[in-house]
């Protein structure tokens, strides 16, 4: 497993079109991800170390940035055949056994990974609702362990700032992560 980091947030990069196959059975493209107010675009998947400490949190606050007209899309763009916990079943079962409030899509070519210049689980874009870039940093403090449960919750934060102005006030650090697995 390599660890990489993220690179600093190339702002007003528009977002890139995809159409992708969601667990849910449905094909998703951007517009029909997007919320009024912006979208948080994450690229994960199941086996990455990163990925499992803040799951949970992921969840917490895309519940929470969804309540302000800000929706989340997850895909994974690992090759499965790397790592069998990365399989399209697997992430069936994930979303399932998470309640996952958001798409869980799979990139099975990696374009969509390769066109956002997605590096790491997880990587973060996050843009406003002209589909602007504005954040491309960390979730929180955690690594592969979770952070204590009090620390700033950085993407919450930014993204917030997203919904109600359009543009992020806040440093950004860049997430760390597992490298994308390529084909």
């Amino acid at each position: 497993m390599v660890s990489t980091e993220t690179p600093v947030c190339d702002f007003n990069t528009p977002a890139i079109d995809f159409k992708l196959k969601g667990v849910d059975g449905n094909t998703h493209t951007l517009e029909s991800c997007k919320g009024r107010n912006g979208l948080l675009v994450m690229f994960i998947c199941n086996h990455c170390p990163y990925v499992k400490a803040i799951l949970d949190r992921i969840i917490r606050d895309t519940k929470d940035l969804k309540t302000m007209g800000l929706n989340t899309v997850a895909i994974m763009s690992n090759n499965p055949n790397e790592y069998e916990e990365d399989s399209f079943e697997n992430m069936r079962k994930i979303s399932t056994d998470m309640n996952f409030t958001f798409p869980y899509l799979i990139d099975e070519t990696q374009d969509v990974a390769k066109a956002y210049g997605a590096v790491c689980t997880p990587d973060f874009f996050g843009y406003n609702s002209d589909l602007k870039l504005q954040y491309r940093g960390r979730l929180d403090a955690s690594r592969k362990e979770s952070a204590a449960a009090d620390v700033r919750r950085d993407l919450f934060e930014a993204m917030s700032q997203v919904a109600t102005t359009g543009k992020v006030h806040t440093e950004q650090i860049p997430s760390m992560g597992c490298s994308i697995k390529w084909l």
